[in-house]
């Protein structure tokens, strides 16, 4: 069905901890806009708002990235999170810290890069404590084929096939 998604675990996690982290995240970005103004020196109106919108940003990326890592800490489970998607994040890691150590670039931009390894990092202590359960559907809908039944359940007969 169209609607899974709405009617899932998943989505009740995800809502939670959307909630949870803009309880915490947006009055620290409104702090930092508000100390940026009265203590740092801007060339312009414009400067700080700018410096404001970057800092919105990067909170921005960093709200959307945890809530996963309690999707995965509620169910138990990875599966969701495919290997190649993995390392395509871990490559991703990799490049930006390895820029972010070698370029002059704002203090801002290097704690997001610390921000990104703390967080998968975490996923990576997840994959290994959890595993991947395999019953369990990922974001396409679809469960693995060697653990399904043309209905998507395991039954008992295919429990003694295998054994």
């Amino acid at each position: 069905p169209t609607d899974s998604y709405s009617l899932s675990p998943t989505k009740v996690h995800d809502d939670e901890a959307m909630l949870y982290l803009s309880y915490v995240m947006y009055p620290l970005v409104v702090g930092y806009s508000l100390y940026s103004l009265a203590y740092e020196t801007h060339k312009s109106w414009y400067s700080w708002l700018l410096g404001s919108v970057v800092g919105c940003v990067y909170t921005f990326g960093f709200i959307m990235m945890t809530p996963q890592l309690f999707i995965n800490y509620k169910l138990k489970s990875t599966a969701h999170m495919p290997w190649k998607t993995f390392m395509y994040k871990a490559l991703n890691t990799f490049v930006d810290d390895l820029f972010a150590f070698i370029i002059k670039m704002p203090t801002m931009h290097r704690l997001s890069c610390l921000r990104d390894d703390v967080i998968f990092l975490a996923y990576l202590y997840q994959r290994w404590q959890y595993g991947v359960d395999s019953s369990r559907a990922n974001e396409f809908g679809q469960v693995s084929a060697d653990e399904t039944d043309a209905a998507g359940s395991v039954t008992e007969a295919d429990t003694r096939k295998r054994n």
